[in-house]
């Protein structure tokens, strides 16, 4: 189904810069090597690994793949070595030519070598589109074999996400506008992209910003704030994208036919596990809890799905009670009172490498006030919590680099691999 769609939108990121409070504004690490357990909280099959998606192998006597096979997190063992300095950097891609592409905030994307650090020449720049301040500027980015694609505020303060179509060197080269989002107030812009395992493109969008959801976008679904989006972009032909047939709104009834999940406040920071597609947000709390929700690729990776907000601020009342279709987090923590806490949550991604085996399976994740890496994987339907003590100030994000091996990206300009312990 075709929906011509050039949205013009309320909706409105804790650049982590911001997080919490009433305006988002945007550690202590635990010092025990033992392992905190905690239960899972309820969810919608959250934590039910009973049933894994299907085998794509198609023979059984091939040895699996080292990077499907999950790690033991008690044992992980992980430290952290530079790459390179830059200029508030805030997210990467790996690009279908193989390279790793860095975006800086300022609105420049370069080539980056993931060994030596050597940033190359801009391939994009539309520094003089945007304004890095606040919540703002290139946010997110990510590629797939055609295109690549941007998710940026301009001028004004609102949400653009574009594509370039790749050229014959794999470069970004002509570019096409998919989508704009009015953007009510400064912050809670989201501004994360992820191609999913349906090939199509996935973008997180804010609640609008202010606080505590003064439009009620987290349960609105007529409106376009406060949900993941997913769709399908064609960028060039008579429409810039079309719309999934199974998304929850397609046919624009009762919601905006972009919508595939809605109650987020601010999902900075998502990513699908490419060994079992469930997807993981990270999603920006209030005043007092932040939030890892998970979406099991065995059960559609959360389509339909209400992450609770604002009726909910992770496993706890806020305004209302618990909504239809609510998927809890499987993991939460606190501003204050505990081990971990913070303020502002950084995702955040499944680590599928081959350098730190035990570590595998597990999302590595962190949050920007604490500057300390932390880890957790479901085991028996419980949930592994481990601080890995890797410090990084003002941790924006955690993303992989062409091998699967994990970068943490400061907004202090501080990019580093993080290797074995």
């Amino acid at each position: 189904m075709k929906l011509p769609r050039f949205a013009t939108v309320f909706v409105a990121l804790t650049l982590v810069a911001s997080a919490c409070g009433d305006d988002d504004p945007i550690g202590e690490s635990s010092s025990t090597t033992v392992p905190l357990v905690t239960a899972a909280p309820t969810t919608s099959g959250a934590v039910d690994d009973t049933n894994p998606p299907e085998s794509t192998s198609s023979t059984t006597s091939e040895a699996p793949d080292p990077r499907s096979i999950d790690g033991d997190l008690n044992q992980a063992q992980v430290s952290s070595a530079p790459l390179g300095r830059f200029d508030e950097p805030v997210d990467t891609t790996v690009a279908a030519n193989g390279e790793l592409w860095l975006a800086e905030r300022r609105g420049i994307i370069s080539v980056l070598d993931p060994v030596t650090g050597e940033l190359g020449t801009a391939i994009v720049d539309i520094s003089d589109e945007t304004t890095a301040g606040g919540e703002r500027g290139l946010l997110g980015l990510a590629a797939d074999a055609e295109n690549l694609y941007i998710n940026f505020t301009d001028l004004d303060g609102h949400t653009n996400v574009d594509a370039f179509v790749l050229g014959t060197d794999g470069h970004p080269a002509e570019r096409h506008h998919l989508l704009l989002i009015e953007q009510p107030f400064g912050n809670h812009n989201g501004g994360g992209l992820a191609i999913g395992p349906d090939g199509h493109l996935y973008i997180g969008v804010g609640d609008g910003g202010a606080a505590n959801d003064p439009l009620g976008a987290g349960q609105d679904p007529t409106q376009i704030l406060g949900s993941i989006l997913r769709i399908d972009p064609t960028p060039g032909a008579a429409t810039p994208y079309e719309i999934p047939a199974d998304n929850p709104y397609a046919d624009g009834v009762g919601g905006q036919p972009e919508i595939f999940a809605i109650g987020a406040r601010n999902p900075w920071r998502f990513s699908f596990d490419p060994v079992t597609d469930d997807l993981w947000v990270a999603d920006v709390g209030q005043n007092e809890w932040e939030e890892v929700d998970l979406m099991l690729g065995a059960n559609g990776w959360g389509l339909g799905a209400n992450l609770g907000w604002n009726l909910r601020e992770g496993t706890h009342e806020f305004t209302g009670e618990r909504p239809a279709d609510n998927i809890d987090p499987v993991f939460e923590y606190p501003h204050a009172g505990s081990t971990p806490s913070g303020c502002s949550i950084s995702g955040g991604q499944v680590y599928r490498g081959l350098a730190i085996p035990e570590l595998i399976g597990s999302y590595v994740f962190g949050d920007f006030c604490k500057s300390s890496v932390w880890a957790i994987s479901i085991a028996d339907g419980a949930v592994v919590f481990r601080d890995l003590e890797v410090p990084v100030s003002d941790l924006v994000g955690i993303t992989s680099d062409t091998d699967g091996e994990l970068l943490t990206l400061s907004l202090g300009g501080e990019v580093n691999r993080i290797v074995p312990g």
